[in-house]
């Protein structure tokens, strides 16, 4: 399934299922932690700079694993046909 950029932000206006601010962190090993707004809309986790409207990117939610880090945080994990994948890391803050 293909979407364009503005099927996505016109998506990513919509009401939110759930929504928090987290601390992200890339795949790449040391990588720093940034502060996110994100925001789950139908199986999209939008993610946006705090002081922006528009996502900076967006995560389709397939085919992917969800793994509890430590009390507070999380990773999700996708994958592709070939093998590869790819992780990301949150934290919740409170």
């Amino acid at each position: 399934m293909r979407y364009n950029e503005k099927e996505l932000q016109a998506l990513s206006r919509q009401p939110a299922e759930l929504a928090a601010e987290l601390g992200m962190r890339g795949p790449k090993k040391g990588s720093v932690v940034k502060r996110r707004l994100v925001k789950l809309v139908v199986n999209f986790l939008f993610y946006f700079r705090t002081d922006e409207a528009e996502p900076v990117g967006a995560l389709l939610l397939e085919h992917c694993r969800i793994t509890q880090e430590e009390p507070s945080g999380f990773s999700i994990t996708t994958s592709s046909c070939a093998g590869a994948s790819s992780s990301i890391g949150m934290r919740s803050r409170r």
